[in-house]
């Protein structure tokens, strides 16, 4: 009888209570922190692609909005996001063979950034940061170009944001 009670009772408790867990990747104090403003990331590396830029801005937007439920706004934000891309370069990895040729080349960028948090200075952050990829010479940059940026501008915005919210 003992046996059943304590048994009963054990499984009251255990199904009364419960773990929660929120995970967003960021840690925002929503009280405090509502706006973000993310400026336009202009490239000044010496190598221009076109639409760097606004590719990586607008990622950059993408994952701010997606992440978190700041709002976006031009100017006076609790948050504020602004930089430049200062590098764009692609030089030559592995040799093989006499004839000392290039068998792998890597495609990096760079990324300057200036991060101001006004509700909570001491978050500022003046960091930079690189991302590459990695490619077989036998194709031309024109030729992979495209799904390279994609998959380094992916990666710069997780650095970024993990940097500036993610408090890992």
């Amino acid at each position: 009888m003992k046996k059943t009670i304590f048994i009963l009772l054990f499984g009251l408790l255990i199904s009364s209570c419960s773990i929660s867990y929120q995970f967003n990747g960021a840690s925002v104090d929503y009280n405090i922190v509502k706006t973000i403003s993310i400026q336009d990331f202009p490239n000044q590396a010496q190598l221009v692609v076109p639409t760097l830029s606004a590719t990586f801005s607008d990622a950059l937007r993408n994952k701010f909005t997606r992440q978190t439920r700041l709002r976006t706004v031009n100017s006076n934000a609790d948050l504020e996001l602004e930089g430049e891309i200062t590098d764009y370069g692609v030089k030559n990895l592995a040799v093989r063979g006499e004839d000392a040729l290039a068998t792998m080349a890597e495609l990096s960028v760079t990324v300057k950034v200036r991060y101001t948090n006004n509700k909570r200075p001491s978050d500022d952050l003046q960091q930079s940061f690189t991302s590459s990829q990695s490619f077989s010479q036998t194709l031309t940059i024109d030729q992979v170009q495209d799904e390279l940026i994609t998959k380094i501008v992916d990666d710069l915005v997780d650095q970024i944001y993990n940097a500036t919210l993610g408090n890992w």
